[in-house]
């Protein structure tokens, strides 16, 4: 696949904002308190190191063959009311942080999925931009589970 310049640009855009919700979900999951948190904040992280590699392929001309629908759905269980345990400040201005940053990312990804010209790096972004949503929903609902939303 041969990139145009504003796709170069905007797959060097996405590139950046994916190694930073890299880096940020490690820092949240060192400082988060609640161990279910923790585990949270580590999982998106990990899906993120797979959206970082999978831009580095589209940088490189390789459009991935993406898999037949989303991993993180599987994970995805809401907690039970009864397993939310406490809230915390800190806990809350993580996750708080982190759904922004989800938001953030996605409009990224639905922006990137228009001006692609290539059918299946088209695909390999909505496949991501869908995790991405899928990211927020799971944040989402630990807020929810704590009491963390108005």
């Amino acid at each position: 696949m041969k990139l145009t310049q504003k796709e170069t640009t905007l797959l060097k855009d996405l590139k950046g904002s994916e190694e930073l919700c890299i880096e940020k979900y490690g820092t949240y999951a060192e400082r988060a308190e609640d161990p279910a948190l923790r585990m949270l904040f580590e999982s998106i992280r990990e899906a993120e190191k797979t959206h970082l590699k999978t831009i580095e392929s589209l940088m490189q001309g390789t459009v991935p063959m993406m898999g037949g629908g989303n991993q993180q759905q599987q994970q995805n269980s809401a907690q039970p009311r009864d397993n939310c345990g406490r809230k915390s400040e800190n806990d809350e201005f993580l996750v708080r942080d982190a759904l922004d940053t989800e938001k953030h990312v996605s409009s990224l990804y639905d922006t990137c999925i228009f001006e692609f010209n290539d059918a299946g790096a088209r695909n390999a972004l909505n496949h991501i931009q869908k995790e991405e949503q899928e990211h927020g929903k799971r944040l989402y609902d630990y807020m929810a589970c704590h009491g963390m939303t108005a």
